[in-house]
């Protein structure tokens, strides 16, 4: 309850597999479990919720990062039209917090406005690096912002 973890499903009708993909299925179904790539947490009346896609996930020191806390915590920032956060490579720590924002029309804020803007409601380690500004953000048919792209 409350703890974050990647929800696993098992049933009688499981898929046997992806087709022609051994590797995928044998990953995606390790110990008999469809690993669904969804984190997230259940409540004390037992109510599921989403928070993020495990391959989305900021792993920096130990600690798991949502990345949508982040983009959360941006995008109360009065002059912030889009955000995505993510995980690129750090020697040290295995990655490093990183986000790319498209500004709103006619507004202004600097890189370090906004990290001030985060180290106020974020736990330190969350707070990006450094911050990208771009015009837009790619997006697939359906709007929603490819990441991988942004790495």
């Amino acid at each position: 309850v409350g703890k974050t973890g990647e929800f696993l499903a098992r049933c009688d009708t499981l898929m046997k597999g992806y087709w022609n993909l051994p590797e995928k299925t044998a990953e995606a179904l390790a110990g008999g479990w469809l690993h669904t790539g969804d984190m997230g947490y259940q409540d004390e009346d037992q109510y599921c919720y989403i928070v993020d896609r495990k391959d989305d996930l900021i792993i920096r020191g130990g600690e798991n990062i949502s990345p949508r806390d982040i983009e959360e915590v941006l995008y109360r920032h009065p002059a912030v039209q889009e955000a995505a956060a993510v995980g690129k490579p750090d020697p040290v720590y295995g990655q490093k917090v990183s986000a790319y924002v498209v500004l709103k029309a006619n507004s202004k804020a600097s890189e370090a406005e906004l990290q001030d803007f985060c180290r106020e409601h974020l736990a330190r380690f969350k707070v990006p690096e450094e911050i990208f500004f771009a015009q837009s953000l790619p997006k697939n048919s359906l709007g929603k912002i490819l990441k991988s792209e942004l790495n």
